[in-house]
């Protein structure tokens, strides 16, 4: 019988709706949404789910005891006739069941469900992995998408220019040489829009291929979607380090070996056994007889308890290394996630300082000197210079506030936010 899986209403109609959505052609999808189809049909993170089920599965069946053993035989048969009844043997019927101490079965069972939780942990530290490529992905889709608007922008002034020396050529008031340049800037545009489409298709088939769904499937993102800015503390870094799937994962791991440390333990406590023997005599003279044995396990014997004994030792040794393990890893993600703190900072400070004085006041620059080459007091080779430092700018911006993004879906992947 296959188990039952309850999904909330609301969940389900979401998933369809947007599937439907991806059917269509060129929708407009939102970071949240892609974030929710990759948790629900990411492949691996499915793997991660049948190893919980089946570890849940494994646990179920570890209090079960032995099977019972049935058999049956000759028993005292004489090897040569003899005309006494009482000494032709008999035929037996065996029985015997095995008692597993329920110790053992507990902790045996205690010890599989904590392999579950350890799954559970490593599914949540893959799907934050997950989760921080679709982030990636998707903020660099945006900022291609605002770089193909300065592009295109860039591409109507200099066919502006162009226009402009073009009509001017036959009067002699511009240079053929000049016009040559112009439409040599021009075409490198061109090819920097296809340039960029093309890395706009590349995100999209990744992001399709994070939500297992076909990676011919074409649509749009959500322009107005921006991480969060932070304003980072020392003390928010470390409030939430401790939760990092990296730290969980060794806390379950840890406390697993801690429960085969006791399951190892409980080795020793007794096992019970119980035979019962009945034997039909093959003479008259002969009644029939039964054979009823309780027989119990002596593992603190010496020469039986030193293996779990020893086991006991090396788990102890495995724990306190994983606990090592855990500081430093610890320490090491404090270390990691101040120096992001430190980087946000800085490029906050960085793009405000692009967009309050840098950009405008190069945007001004280009801005007079194409008004005074309109009305020709100005060279043309000076205005696509000031284009040129513009448009360098914008680029230059524009891939700050793609590190500015990136830096933050790192950060938020260390606090698994």
């Amino acid at each position: 019988m296959k188990p039952i899986i309850r999904i909330k209403l609301p969940i389900v109609l979401g998933m369809m709706g947007l599937l439907f959505a991806f059917s269509s052609k060129a929708q407009l999808i939102t970071l949240d949404s892609i974030l929710s189809v990759v948790k629900e049909r990411n492949l691996m993170l499915k793997s991660y789910s049948s190893r919980v089920d089946a570890m849940n599965a494994y646990a179920k069946g570890a209090s079960s005891l032995m099977a019972p053993e049935v058999g049956g035989g000759l028993w005292m048969l004489p090897y040569r006739h003899v005309d006494d009844a009482r000494d032709k043997g008999q035929i037996m019927i065996s029985v015997q069941q095995k008692f597993t101490n329920p110790v053992k079965l507990r902790a045996n069972q205690v010890y599989l469900k904590s392999k579950a939780a350890i799954e559970q942990a490593n599914e949540s530290h893959v799907f934050n992995e997950l989760r921080a490529q679709a982030k990636t992905s998707f903020y660099q889709w945006l900022i291609l998408e605002k770089k193909k608007k300065v592009l295109k922008e860039n591409e109507e002034i200099i066919s502006m220019i162009l226009k402009i020396a073009q009509l001017r050529y036959p009067y002699n008031q511009s240079k053929l040489g000049n016009i040559y340049k112009a439409e040599g800037r021009l075409q490198e545009v061109r090819n920097m829009i296809l340039m960029n489409d093309n890395q706009i298709v590349q995100k999209n088939i990744w992001l399709n291929q994070l939500m297992n769904i076909p990676t011919d499937v074409r649509f749009t993102i959500d322009t107005v979607s921006q991480p969060r800015p932070y304003i980072i503390s020392e003390v928010d870094t470390i409030t939430f380090i401790e939760n990092q799937s990296d730290i969980r994962k060794i806390d379950k791991s840890i406390e697993a070996m801690k429960l085969n440390q006791a399951l190892e333990n409980s080795q020793s406590k007794p096992d019970f056994n119980i035979s019962f023997n009945h034997m039909i005599a093959r003479g008259n003279g002969m009644p029939n007889q039964f054979m009823l044995l309780g027989m119990i396990s002596i593992p603190i014997a010496p020469w039986s308890s030193k293996m779990y004994k020893a086991n006991i030792m090396g788990m102890s040794k495995e724990i306190e290394a994983m606990e090592n393990e855990r500081a430093f890893i610890l320490n090491e993600l404090q270390g990691m996630t101040a120096i992001m703190a430190a980087d946000i900072n800085t490029l906050q400070k960085q793009i405000t300082n692009y967009e309050n004085r840098i950009l405008p006041a190069l945007r001004k620059n280009y801005e007079i000197l194409m008004l005074s080459y309109e009305e020709n007091r100005e060279e043309l080779p000076i205005v696509i210079d000031a284009w040129e430092t513009l448009n360098m700018t914008e680029m230059q911006y524009l891939e700050t506030v793609q590190k500015y993004f990136e830096m933050i879906v790192n950060y938020e992947k260390q606090l698994e936010r």
